[in-house]
């Protein structure tokens, strides 16, 4: 919480660039709900708390400005030196990009944090798995095997959980209160449409942000209850006697059940449609990956436009090394620090 990288999220988009609403999650508000509710489930199962809540705070530490615009952008742009990965540059981040110690690079964070990391969401090898690891991870791999191939702690699996269950919950609260999409419309969406009417049929017309924040409670709970049987249920199937039991076993044992499962992947693609998908957000994203794409090309025709200490470890205009250092300069960026040096660059600016 005290490196320059989780202060920069206050300024990194969610789903919203930061600049349209103060009531809007960005990437700092969310990772610290993610925190919360990881931190609640692991302290029901007595797990490491510390561990769980750690992970939740670092596992958007990779993320571009503008959100997935700008990491889709970014990994276009760096396709010939390997495209771009948030989840291998957060690893980048915490192992080498934060420079706060004066004997080494990066924030020395424990085996446990830097596996959760990279492998929150599952093994990144071994059977099934088709994509390719992604450099970054690959070569610390090479030097502090972080067992690509198995599932990580029970408290990565919980955060990456919880994260979901942020997600689905907040965008809901952001979308109503953006006018993306209305109460009526949202009757229809899984797992959110009955619970929603339940509260019209309980409370009758509600304010807005009375109905929204008793919405988001009885969706969180709901979810979290869950996670929580599921798991349990699993942990009762497989009885762990350790830690690398947990890791051994081959499959998730944090899990939503079946049915939730389902649900909660209906709900996803309610928000793709209504949310991810609306012309509102799709006309931003549109001029948020102009505006990287310009950026990534001005620099590396001319890495002298970076700051002295990024450009002095360049090697020249157009050369791999260089455009690594311009994936890593323009990944770090917070979404108005990246206008900024648009307009300091091209003499122009460009409103979101």
């Amino acid at each position: 919480m005290h490196s320059s990288a989780f202060r920069r999220l206050k300024h990194k988009t969610q789903v919203f660039v930061e600049h349209e609403g103060d009531y809007y999650r960005t990437r700092m508000t969310h990772s610290l709900e993610v925190a919360q509710i990881a931190r609640s489930v692991a302290r029901v199962f007595a797990l490491d708390e510390d561990l769980a809540e750690a992970v939740a705070l670092a596992h958007d530490l990779g993320h571009t400005p503008f959100g997935h615009a700008g990491e889709d952008a970014l990994s276009e742009e760096t396709s010939a030196i390997g495209g771009f990965d948030h989840n291998a540059h957060a690893l980048r981040i915490v192992s080498k990009l934060e420079h706060r110690y004066a004997a080494f690079d990066g924030l020395n964070l424990a085996w446990e944090t830097l596996e959760g990391l990279v492998k929150h969401n599952g093994p990144l090898s071994g059977p099934g798995r088709t994509k390719k690891i992604p450099e970054p991870i690959a070569n610390f791999d090479a030097r502090w095997k972080l067992d690509l191939d198995t599932w990580p702690g029970l408290e990565a699996q919980v955060a990456a959980l919880a994260d979901d269950i942020a997600y689905l919950t907040h965008d809901i609260d952001d979308g109503l209160r953006a006018g993306l999409f209305n109460v009526e419309q949202l009757y229809d969406a899984p797992l959110a449409g009955p619970r929603a009417l339940a509260i019209q049929d309980r409370y009758g017309d509600l304010e807005p942000s009375r109905f929204i924040g008793e919405l988001v409670s009885a969706l969180i709970g709901t979810l979290v209850y869950d996670l929580i049987d599921e798991t349990k249920r699993g942990l009762d199937d497989l009885r762990p006697a350790s830690a690398a039991d947990i890791r051994a076993a081959g499959r998730p044992i944090a899990k939503f059940s079946p049915k939730m499962a389902a649900e909660a992947e209906g709900l996803k693609c309610f928000l793709f449609v209504h949310m991810y998908r609306h012309e509102q957000v799709l006309a931003t994203r549109a001029k948020a990956v102009a505006v990287l794409r310009e950026l990534f090309a001005a620099f590396l025709g001319n890495p002298g436009l970076l700051p002295p200490d990024w450009s002095g470890v360049c090697t020249g205009p157009g050369e791999p090394v260089t455009a690594g250092v311009i994936r890593d300069y323009i990944a770090g960026m917070t979404d108005a620090y990246a206008l900024q040096e648009y307009s300091r660059i091209f003499h122009r600016d460009v409103s979101l």
